[in-house]
């Protein structure tokens, strides 16, 4: 007990200080991984702390299966279809792009880094973290396709990028790299991952379906069954972060089917809060690493000067080539799908929008946890070439694109004005408002096929007042008529519009997101009538 006490006293204290700094970030307006990182920073050089060190083999099983299953839980499945094109070049393409051009500029760069070192360090820096994203455009409004477009290319990036990673690895140890088996290795890593998620996502639906469980039993499996994808993935040597996104995906659009609506509401509010705790930890940890980072580089007699010049260079490589990307697909999406692109007043609005696409290159906690990752030693024994100083590069890439492009990036949108413009393809009003007319119909049709049927005996004046409510929508505070009979009415009545909204949703006019809410406020209703 007393060994372990300060250690929980220390996450309870970071726990505390990264509550209060998303706090502060709100009231300046900021992205709190900003403020994180730089108060790790800050913590980090206070005298007689000891320094942070996490085991490189458990950083990845930690904190990316949640959180990329979340993410995968989050997003709409049905824009992802709509622009996987543009998502698909961004998540690997691009990657696989930058990752060669930093390894490349490294390999010429840097003396005695060779290009497996500079792919390496390629796979590690080349994907944009989606949670700083996210936070940072949080605070101005962005068309509907740009953010499709981050949220899926942050999800399928973190593969492309570690399966980078991996070969880079598997090639300095051993001192080479046949294409032949490293392509059958890749296919089995893709093809692979993404079956063993599918396959274990239906699995686990089919559990929550036939185990009687609550709300807290399925939420609980929530959180055991990303990790358990990743990990069966890992061990069948193909993409555990594949396994997570599929097996979340498949989860995501069946989650009418093997959850309540009470396992729902109390889900949402548990993995907001688990994942902001994971991502608030992981980058206090960024900031938190770096006395241990910059001790690796002293020993190996590298100046930390040029350590940072390494990074600075680095980082401009990654925005240039990641600006580059986005001229390269608008003009590509322009000569084969111009119908697809959103419809902008003027020409130069349009041209202008890769370039802010090209800033959100914000890196993060993968980055961090891939490098974290690399082996401390080789199986000689020796020491693993470079590892401090790709470490600290990656250090510098991410304080760099938080800091500079993540605090500049909201006042380039707000003061350029480049999104205000830009006519939506879908009409989120309207959109909603088409949905609400519909659903409306359709719940006034279903209390009339039951006033019809006249199945409920003493409540059959209760159906007509139902009907009523639903035909003028006026406020009634009274519910002392709503019986069990009632009630059940009512239940079914809900099970019918969700059944309708996921019909609807098959409408590509109708925002998922809208349909989405819409279903959350129900179970909200349902939940409120099982309290009475």
């Amino acid at each position: 007990m007393h060994e372990t006490l300060p250690f929980l006293l220390a996450l309870l204290a970071l726990l505390a200080l990264i509550v209060i700094l998303n706090l502060w970030a709100k009231h300046l307006k900021i992205a709190y991984p900003i403020l994180l990182v730089l108060a790790g920073l800050t913590i980090s050089f206070i005298p007689g702390l000891p320094s942070v060190h996490i085991n490189p083999d458990l950083i990845f099983f930690i904190f990316l299966p949640p959180l990329l299953f979340d993410a995968a839980w989050q997003i709409s499945f049905k824009e992802m279809k709509k622009w996987w094109r543009m998502i698909g070049s961004f998540a690997f393409l691009v990657v696989f792009f930058t990752a060669f051009t930093v390894a490349i500029v490294t390999h010429n760069l840097i003396p005695g880094f060779t290009l497996a070192f500079g792919l390496l360090l390629g796979g590690i820096v080349s994907p944009p973290d989606a949670v700083s994203t996210a936070a940072i455009t949080r605070f101005v409004k962005i068309p509907k396709v740009l953010s499709t477009i981050l949220e899926g290319e942050s999800l399928m990036n973190d593969a492309s990028s570690l399966i980078i990673f991996r070969f880079a690895i598997l090639s300095i140890i051993t001192g080479q790299f046949v294409i032949a088996d490293a392509s059958i290795s890749f296919a089995w890593m893709i093809l692979g991952g993404a079956g063993i998620g599918l396959l274990l996502g239906w699995l686990f639906v089919k559990i929550h379906q036939i185990l009687p469980t609550d709300a807290p039993s399925d939420i609980v499996l929530t959180i055991i069954e990303p990790y358990f994808m990743y990990w069966v993935a890992e061990q069948a040597h193909s993409s555990g972060v594949l396994a997570v996104v599929f097996g979340g995906l498949y989860m995501s659009t069946k989650r009418l089917l093997f959850l309540n609506c009470t396992s729902r509401i109390r889900g949402f509010s548990v993995w907001e809060s688990f994942t902001f705790m994971l991502n608030g930890i992981v980058f206090l940890i960024i900031g938190l690493e770096l006395p241990e980072i910059i001790d690796g580089i002293r020993e190996k007699g590298i100046d930390i000067s040029t350590a940072i010049f390494y990074g600075v260079i680095v980082t401009i490589v990654l925005v240039i080539v990641r600006i580059i990307s986005s001229y390269s697909a608008l003009i590509a999406t322009l000569i084969f799908r111009p119908k697809v692109l959103p419809k902008a007043r003027t020409t130069k609005r349009r041209f202008l929008m890769p370039l802010l696409l090209g800033w959100t290159g914000m890196r993060g906690v993968v980055s961090l946890a891939a490098a974290l990752a690399i082996p401390i030693k080789l199986d000689d024994g020796t020491d693993f070439p470079h590892r401090n100083l790709i470490l600290f590069i990656t250090f510098v890439v991410i304080l760099l694109t938080l800091t500079i492009q993540g605090l500049t990036l909201p006042y380039i949108i707000r003061k350029s004005k480049i999104f205000d413009d830009f006519i939506e393809d879908e009409n989120e009003s309207g959109s909603k408002k088409m949905m609400k007319l519909a659903l409306r119909s359709h719940v006034y049709q279903f209390f009339k096929t039951k006033h019809e049927t006249g199945d409920y005996g003493d409540s059959h004046i209760h159906i007509e007042r139902l009907m009523r409510y639903w035909e003028e929508r006026a406020e009634d505070d009274a519910e002392s008529w709503i019986t069990d009979e009632i009630k059940q009415v009512l239940i079914e009545m809900f099970d019918s519009q969700r059944q309708f909204l996921e019909e609807l949703n098959n409408d590509p006019t109708i925002n998922e997101e809208i349909i989405r809410h819409q279903l959350f406020q129900i179970d909200l209703e349902e939940e409120r009538l099982k309290m009475l």
